[in-house]
Formats: structure tokens, C-alpha cells, sequence
């Protein structure tokens, strides 16, 4: 099934834009101080008492790096010094000891995932006792999903052995650009050779599922040069591949001053590289799952796509709905049913607080009914690429077409650039449309006009 007839730069052109991307509902910039460790512990305690207890997702950041990538965008540290990584696990294992006990025993893990940072900067040892000592916290399911992400460099057999043995079953992999110039730009060097090493042995070992993330919009990447890394990319034949666009936002993370900003693509060279990859991808026979995603028509996300069954949180795309979310480690962040918790974005200040005992939740939110409503209908947007007004009226009680006019009219330009159908009943996102998801959702987002008029903060859509 062919997804896109034709990519319309001038569509492209028109909709990038600043936008948010919809990990949560409302998104982060709405989170406040009024919401600490105290509403975060009750609300933990209320959740086992729903008449159906949500399963558990759980996150772990684990932020240090041994050198720096001049594009990271992420909360990471560098360090070489081994004794500041064993000192940040121990105060992640007292979190846990801070956490787990208020949660329900009789609940399950069904997904689990390492972020960063880098979690393989871990020792092979380190790996496993830390693994070892989630896993004694917490009662996992069988077919639990478990992913970490992992950097190649420095990264041995014996490293992936851990990971395999620690029970993760799924691998992420930064590749970014296999362009000798470019990684030396973005001091990231990492050769193709590395990258094919690291992937034979995921396959060897048995891993289910491969991800490998790619960025656009890099220090003196063409069209020409991106398309011979896409191509090696396609020969490789990753189970997912995430491509991002790179945002230059040097007033947020200063290191980014270290890439000179003549170096980067011309705006109209970023969306020709866009309409490239997708057009490569698609045509090797990866589904467009939206955003930034795609996969093989076989793989678990692009089935969960065609059965409506697909769900996105703070990790992206998930296959898991309708967990509760909780994250752990510095700046990390929580997501039950009606709130989000955020930890102390810095290490002295999440230390501080483990230290005197309390949960370091540093800001969070509450949601409204409100805030419920326009999550529901934004998710399903994001993940299914339609909504049905008859769905939405029936589980909330509302009438869509009173309650979204002015989202109604808003929508109105999509359709007749024909990015959008409105059948009467059902709002379905077509053709090229999908490519610009973020902007159609941002119609029901009650909260941007006004974010954008104080602190614009988003990274651009295309």
C-alpha cells in the first residue's frame, strides 16, 4: 500500500513551524510547582484503589555520556569518573525504595525502558546489578516490552550479553549520519563498520526489534550525502528507524554554539532532505507511522497502528495503552492517569531531596476534564491519524461539534489543501497530511496560542 502519491515541498514549506509533540497532553511548559511530592505520593496510593489497576511502565534515566554530541538536545552530563555513575545508581535504587511500596504488588510491568545519556556508558556489571535490582522491586510480565538505548562507541559483546541477560528485548541505536564530515562536525565519530558490529550482534543474541535514529538538518549534510546514509540504512534493515529533525536552539543548550551555524543546511535543503527519506523509505517498504517514525508493515508498531491500538508517551510511540508511567532519575518524567511528575532536573537538587528522604518531584500537573478530553482526541489523532466525533461524544458526554468549533475551523485550511476528509462523522488525516500531524493537533490544544505568545519553546514541525 503506497502511502504518499507525491510529497509537496511547497505543503512542507507552508506548515514548519514551532509545535509541540505531543508526548503528553498538556505538554510540559504547563507543569508548575503547586503539584510536588506530596500529590504525587497520594496519587500513586489513589491509583490502587481504581476498580481496574492500570499495568506499569517504567523509565530510567541514566544521563552520562563519555563525551559530548554538539547536537544533544537531551538532560545529559559527561564524566569519566566511574564513582560519580555508581553514586547515581545507588540514588536511583533509593527511589525506588521511596516508590515501589506504594504501588500495588499485584500489578505488572509490562514495559520498560533506559534512556539517556548513555545507558551502555554502564558497565557490564553495573548493568546487571542494577537490572537485578528493579526486577527484585517489581513484578514483571512475561512478555514484558524492554528497551534501552545504546551508543556503539565503547560498546563491547560483552556489554550486549548484559543487556540480553538483564532481560531487555529491544535495542535503539543513535546513528545520526554515517557522513565522515558530519560526525566530525558534530564530534560524534562513528564508522559505518562500528554500527554493522553492534547490529550483528543484537542479531546473534536475539534481540526482537532494532530502532536506529537518524538526524536531519546537521553541520554540511546534502541531499546527495544523507541519501548514501539512507541507503546504507535500508541495506542494513533495521526492524524501526526514527529520522529527527535537528533543532538548533544554542539559547537552550549552549554546547550547540560549538556547531557553526553557516555549516547547517539551508531551510529549503532540510525539507529536501525530508522529502527524500520518506520518499527512500516508504519505497523499501517501511511504514510511515507519523512524526518522526517508521517501521516494517511487521513490526509490532506498525500492527498496533492498523488496530488502533497504538499509544504515545515520554518514550514516543508505545504499544502499551493505558499504562501508568513511572520514571526515575533526574528530570525524568512521571505519567499516571490524571497527573504528571516531573524530578529535579539537576543532580544536587534530586539528590537533595532522595537524600532527605522525600520524593524529588520537583514540578507537575493535574488534569481537568477538560485536559482529559482534548488528550484523548489528540492521542488518538497522533497514533491512528483519524477520530470519530461518535467515539468522542459517547465517552465523554459532550457534543463534538459545540465543543471543538473553533478547533472545527481551525481545521478548515487542512481540508482544503486536502491533508484532511471530514466525513460527518469522521476526521481522517490523508495523504500528505500525515507528514504534518503536529500542526493538525495543535488545533485542539487549548493551551498553545498562549504558550507561544509568552516563551516559544517548540521545535519547528517539519
Amino acid at each position: 500500500m503506497k502511502q504518499f502519491d507525491d510529497i509537496d515541498i511547497g505543503i512542507l514549506r507552508r506548515y514548519d513551524k514551532p509545535g509541540p509533540r505531543y508526548t503528553s497532553y498538556p505538554t510540559a511548559p504547563v507543569f508548575s510547582s503547586d503539584f510536588g511530592p506530596e500529590q504525587f505520593r497520594n496519587e500513586i496510593i489513589q491509583t490502587n484503589r481504581a476498580a481496574r489497576k492500570s499495568d506499569l511502565s517504567l523509565y530510567f534515566h541514566l544521563p552520562f555520556c563519555d563525551s559530548l554530541c554538539y547536537f544533544c538536545g537531551c538532560t545529559m552530563l559527561v564524566t569519566r569518573n566511574r564513582s560519580r555513575i555508581k553514586e547515581y545508581n545507588e540514588y536511583m535504587k533509593r527511589e525506588i525504595d521511596m516508590i515501589a511500596p506504594l504501588i500495588a504488588s499485584d500489578r505488572n510491568v509490562v514495559q520498560l525502558h533506559w534512556g539517556g545519556g548513555t545507558p551502555s556508558y554502564l558497565d557490564p556489571e553495573e548493568i546487571l546489578d542494577l537490572a537485578s535490582y528493579i526486577h527484585s522491586r517489581f513484578n514483571f510480565a512475561s512478555d514484558v516490552e524492554a528497551g534501552v538505548e545504546i551508543d556503539p562507541r565503547g560498546l563491547t559483546f560483552e556489554h550486549m550479553e548484559a543487556f540480553k541477560q538483564a532481560g531487555f528485548n529491544r535495542i535503539s541505536m543513535g546513528v545520526q549520519d554515517f557522513n565522515p564530515r558530519v560526525q566530525v562536525a558534530v564530534n560524534r565519530i562513528q564508522p559505518e563498520a562500528m554500527t554493522r558490529q553492534v547490529i550483528d550482534w543484537c542479531r546473534k543474541l536475539g534481540f526482537m526489534s532494532v530502532n536506529l535514529d537518524l538526524i536531519y538538518g546537521l553541520p554540511f549534510q546534502t541531499e546527495e550525502s544523507f541519501e548514501e546514509t539512507i541507503d546504507r540504512i535500508i541495506d542494513i534493515s533495521p526492524d524501526r528507524i526514527a529520522v529527527f529533525n535537528f533543532a538548533y536552539v544554542p539559547w537552550l543548550k549552549p554546547h550547540q554554539k560549538l556547531i557553526r551555524q553557516e555549516t547547517l543546511p539551508s531551510p529549503e535543503t532540510k525539507l529536501r532532505i525530508l522529502k527524500m527519506t520518506i520518499e527512500k523509505l516508504t519505497g523499501a517498504g517501511y511504514w510511515y507511522i507519523g512524526m518522526d517514525h517508521f517501521a516494517k508493515p511487521t513490526n509490532e508498531l506498525a500492527i498496533a497502528q492498523k488496530s488502533k491500538t497504538l499509544y504515545r508517551n515520554f518514550q514516543g510511540y508505545s504499544t502499551k495503552a493505558g499504562c501508568d508511567l513511572y520514571a526515575f532519575g533526574m528530570s525524568s518524567i512521571s505519567q499516571l492517569q490524571n497527573i504528571y511528575a516531573q524530578n529535579y532536573k539537576t543532580l544536587p537538587e534530586y539528590y537533595k531531596a532522595i537524600g532527605a528522604g522525600r520524593l524529588p518531584t520537583h514540578i507537575g500537573y493535574r488534569l481537568t476534564e477538560d485536559d482529559h478530553l482534548r488528550r484523548y482526541v489528540i492521542m488518538r489523532l497522533m497514533c491512528d491519524m483519524e477520530i470519530t466525533r461518535t467515539d468522542v461524544e459517547q465517552r465523554f458526554g459532550i457534543s463534538f461539534n459545540e465543543t471543538f468549533a473553533s478547533s472545527l475551523e481551525a481545521l478548515q485550511e487542512f481540508i482544503d489543501q486536502g491533508l484532511l476528509v471530514d466525513t460527518g462523522d469522521k476526521i481522517a488525516v490523508q495523504g500528505m497530511g500525515r507528514l504534518i500531524i503536529r500542526n493538525i493537533a495543535m488545533a485542539f490544544d487549548a493551551y498553545y496560542e498562549k504558550m507561544m505568545r509568552e516563551k516559544p519553546i517548540f521545535s519547528r514541525t517539519v
